[in-house]
């Protein structure tokens, strides 16, 4: 049998897929936060390019990659597909275990599938600056990559406990040439006004993303990109289930099970979107499972509500599972997955039933990372060491069952630059958190009233 499935770069994805055609009911649009109205292309425009907002609102099924944007995304794409049989081996189960690495990227991250993409409209409109929030620094470090190859400047609001747990993230963003501060700085408004609050602030996405959007609503020369959450990155992403489709022809297999790790859902997405019409037209049986952290529960404990995509209130309102833009997140090593929201896309999922959510808690995400990295040698990032938990989890419950299930997972991010994470873990130093009920419950009442 084939380990390590491959595509040549003739059989890369032409165009992305948008789920957004197919969705048995569409989804909601963003809500301007004074006007209570869906948003307009003006609305938007000062912070991204027009091309990018079309994408965002659209229902073409198909929307062509540029040639400018496959070329840089050749310099990793196809990424490889890969049977993890030592891993099956160890846990003695019929299932197939397959993984989608997506570490082998520049950046190591599935980020750069959207950052090239990003970094190449705004560049076409004729942008010279970008703004962006990043929480690990996966998605930082791949538009710092993007912005080097069009020629671009980025500014980079990196969530401070992040900041301090991740050094050498900052150091590749800065090797790319972009510039990293800690977030909240005191670079912005709502940076300022959050210190004067808590002056030893560990930050948060919500709040990195109110810094960025605020400074590129400043300055006419900047735009600000996003790395998850938002409909034209769920879209960019979908080069990786594209692939995995060929890929498992290849192999001869039909997925049973998929399953990514979600903080604001680009990777869960990258490797699902292009499988739901597949679920909706013949296989209902085909499972879609998303992976959160049990100290930032989003899809597990957030209602499917309108919210703010930030902690200032500076975005429109987004339909989607939220814990409310006030929630503050614990330091997890998993930085990426410290939001308070889910994609609308992803929210819509799971509000139609057409996926599934599970939360873990740290010391048995990171026991599955070892397991992973001592059979299959590979050390995961934390963020994706969830979608490992949850694939052994699924695997074990085929040797339960005496069933061979397929199940593929989305390998989202390497952990070269997460040992200390693992460096806690060896020394039992990590602790389950689990945010408190009461504390989510005390950030809803902040939701937006929309009657």
């Amino acid at each position: 049998m084939e380990r390590k499935i491959l595509l040549s770069e003739k059989e890369m994805p032409q165009a992305w897929y948008n789920v957004a055609a197919d969705l048995p009911t569409p989804l909601a649009p963003p809500i301007h936060p004074v006007t209570k109205k869906p948003v307009g292309p003006q609305d938007l425009a000062p912070i991204f390019p027009m091309e990018l907002i079309k994408q965002e609102v659209s229902t073409e099924r198909w929307i062509a990659i540029p040639q400018p944007v496959q070329e840089v995304l050749k310099l990793w794409r196809p990424t490889p597909l890969v049977r993890a049989l030592n891993l099956e081996k160890k846990l003695g189960t019929p299932a197939h275990i397959y993984y989608k690495n997506e570490s082998v990227s520049p950046a190591g991250s599935h980020k750069p599938n959207t950052a090239i993409a990003q970094a190449y409209y705004n560049k076409m409109e004729g942008v010279t600056r970008l703004t962006t929030e990043t929480g690990a620094g996966q998605w930082g470090s791949a538009i710092s990559f993007a912005c080097a190859q069009f020629g671009l400047k980025c500014k980079v609001y990196m969530v401070r406990v992040s900041y301090d747990q991740k050094p050498y993230r900052k150091s590749l963003m800065r090797l790319w040439g972009g510039e990293v501060v800690a977030s909240p700085s005191k670079d912005t408004e709502a940076g300022r006004n959050i210190l004067a609050a808590n002056p030893n602030s560990t930050g948060s996405l919500g709040i990195a993303i109110s810094e960025a959007v605020e400074d590129a609503a400043k300055h006419e020369d900047t735009k600000y990109t996003l790395g998850s959450v938002l409909n034209h990155v769920m879209l960019h992403q979908t080069v990786i289930g594209l692939e995995v489709e060929k890929q498992l022809a290849m192999a001869g297999e039909k997925p049973d099970v998929l399953i990514g790790c979600t903080g604001g859902g680009s990777n869960f997405s990258g490797l699902v979107l292009p499988f739901v019409p597949l679920k909706l037209k013949g296989r209902p049986d085909l499972r879609f499972v998303a992976v959160e952290p049990t100290a930032c529960p989003s899809l597990t404990k957030g209602p499917f509500r309108y919210d703010f995509g930030d902690t200032a209130g500076m975005t429109p309102l987004l339909k989607m599972n939220t814990l409310g833009h006030t929630f503050m997140p614990s330091g997890i090593h998993a930085g990426g997955l410290r939001y308070h929201g889910m994609s609308p896309i992803v929210s819509h999922l799971k509000e139609n039933g057409l996926c599934e959510a599970v939360a873990y808690a740290q010391n048995p995400v990171f026991e599955a990372a070892v397991m992973f990295a001592m059979t299959e040698g590979i050390v995961v990032a934390p963020e994706t060491a969830h979608a490992v938990r949850a694939a052994i989890d699924e695997a074990l419950r085929c040797k339960a069952e005496k069933k061979a299930r397929t199940i593929v997972f989305n390998l989202s991010g390497h952990g070269h630059f997460d040992l200390s994470a693992y460096d806690a873990y060896l020394n039992k130093q990590l602790s389950d958190y689990e945010h408190p009920e009461e504390a989510i419950a005390e950030a809803l009442t902040h939701l937006p009233k929309m009657d």
